[in-house]
């Protein structure tokens, strides 16, 4: 499994969004300069993000995109969800309830149902909140690097 940049931008902006949660609306060109993102496919993403409920939009001239929730409350996974579909290894082991005609004899399904398993754990358990402070503390330690 490869996230394509939709999961990767997207993530990336929503970290930007919950580092400044608290503080009103964030401008869609505020976010696209601090990550480094073109305004075109990162309205794009917002509204994927908005379809699928994570962020809302304030309108005016201190418009922008804001979190619906506390970044605590919002998980890696339904992040990447809504930015990619789908974080299934192989559809045999999709939600979706693909069929696949070998599934009762493959060798391969118990390592990808495992695989799995162990990803969702990780992309559920994972919140924005934790990416967020990991985030700050990299800038810091950057930040003291450039001045030492």
């Amino acid at each position: 499994m490869k996230f394509s940049t939709k999961g990767t931008y997207g993530l990336r902006a929503v970290v930007e969004l919950a580092g400044r949660y608290g503080d009103g609306p964030v401008s869609l060109s505020a976010v696209a300069a601090e990550q480094g993102i073109s305004e075109a496919y990162l309205e794009q993403l917002m509204r994927s993000l908005k379809h699928a409920g994570l962020v809302t939009t304030a309108r005016g001239k201190s418009g922008g995109y804001l979190l619906t929730k506390e970044p605590n409350r919002i998980s890696v996974g339904e992040v990447l969800r809504a930015l990619e579909g789908s974080t299934d290894v192989a559809g045999c082991v999709s939600a979706d309830g693909e069929i696949c005609e070998n599934a009762c004899t493959c060798s391969a399904r118990p390592l990808f149902l495992k695989l799995q398993s162990r990803i969702n754990a990780v992309l559920n358990e994972t919140t924005i909140g934790e990416l967020t402070e990991d985030h700050i503390e990299q800038k810091k330690r950057i930040e003291h690097a450039r001045l030492s």
